[in-house]
Order: structure tokens, then C-alpha cells, then sequence
């Protein structure tokens, strides 16, 4: 079993900055790919960024410039900082692992998301 401690959200103003941290804790033999989703009200949980074992990064079009997602492998750890904040990044933002528990075996898990809004 896997357990997605996520931390950093909050109320920020229009042009702020903001740091998300999720760490990862549990049964884990390997992890792939470690991101970051968000969902804000009424819409579909959309990705935000992910990055590979190997450091390759992916953003959505919308935060490109702006957010950078970063992970430390020998902590299991991954950070979103956000930047140039705007009232559509309102949402809440999930961390997601796609990992290896057990050799042979691969899975995915959440976290409990944490609440960003943007206003002034």
C-alpha cells in the first residue's frame, strides 16, 4: 500500500507564487512517473505536469512558463512550483505516482488533493 502525503496549498493573490510537495511513502520497488493533476469546480481533473524517473518533464499548454515540477528521487518526493499565479489556476491539485510496487506488477495512486485559489 502507498500513502500521498500532499502539502502547500492556499489562498494566493492574482501574480503570486505558491509550492506544492507530495510525498510518497509505502510499498514502493520503483517509481515511474510522478505528476500533478488538478480539478477545478464543474470541470474535468486535467493534467498539470508530470516528470519521469529520468527527469523528462510534460506541462500543460496553460501552465507552461509558469509552474515547474521537480522530484527527488532518493525521497520519493515531488514539487510543483507555481508561479505568475492566475484565478483560473482555482482548483484542487492532486498528485499522482504511476509505480512499481513489486517487480512485475505496476500501479497507480492519488493523493487526497489539496486546495489552490487564486484571488485577490
Amino acid at each position: 500500500q502507498v500513502q500521498l502525503v500532499e502539502s502547500g496549498g492556499g489562498l494566493v493573490q492574482p501574480g503570486g507564487s505558491l509550492r506544492l510537495s507530495c510525498a510518497a511513502s509505502g510499498t514502493i520497488f520503483n517509481i515511474n512517473t510522478m505528476g500533478w493533476y488538478r480539478q477545478a469546480p464543474g470541470k474535468q481533473r486535467e493534467l498539470v505536469a508530470t516528470i519521469t524517473s529520468g527527469g523528462r518533464t510534460n506541462y500543460a499548454d496553460s501552465v507552461k512558463g509558469r509552474f515547474t515540477i521537480s522530484r527527488d528521487n532518493a525521497k520519493n518526493t515531488v514539487h510543483l512550483d507555481m508561479n505568475s499565479l492566475k484565478p483560473e489556476d482555482t482548483a484542487v491539485y492532486y498528485c499522482n505516482l504511476d509505480f512499481v510496487p513489486r517487480v512485475g506488477v505496476r500501479s497507480r495512486s492519488w493523493g487526497q488533493g489539496t486546495q489552490v485559489t487564486v484571488s485577490s
